[in-house]
């Protein structure tokens, strides 16, 4: 069946860096768009990143431009979020996703599996 297992969140201070991964499994990793949502308490899951198969195209969030790095790596089946210059407006729990066969990159709703999450804090 299909897995996501995310891992690397923690506590981390404003202005420093994490290295988020979700390892997949139980699919065909290198055939699909793969994608990283958050979600804050009391808040809607927000579109981070996501990119091609191939890793060739990517597409992030406005709120994360400039400072995180989606990537892949097929031979591993993971995907990774690199997060630099983080705020305390990034704490949250970040979701893997894997996009259904189409559907819009930034939409929860193209996504047919997700993680179980892994918690992100950021002390200002």
């Amino acid at each position: 069946q299909v897995q996501l297992v995310e891992s690397g969140g923690g506590l981390v201070q404003a202005g420093g860096s994490l290295r988020l991964s979700c390892a997949a499994s139980g699919f065909t990793f290198s055939m699909y768009v793969m994608g990283w949502f958050r979600q804050a308490p009391g808040k809607e899951r927000e579109f981070v990143a996501a990119l091609t198969w191939s890793g060739g195209t990517t597409y992030y969030g406005d709120s994360v431009k400039g400072r995180f790095t989606i990537s892949r790596d097929n031979a591993k089946k993971t995907v990774y979020l690199q997060m630099n210059s983080l705020k305390p407006e990034d704490a949250a729990v970040y979701y893997c996703a894997r996009r259904k066969t189409s559907g819009s990159n930034s939409e929860a709703d193209a996504y047919d599996y997700w993680g179980q999450g892994t918690q992100v804090t950021v002390s200002s």
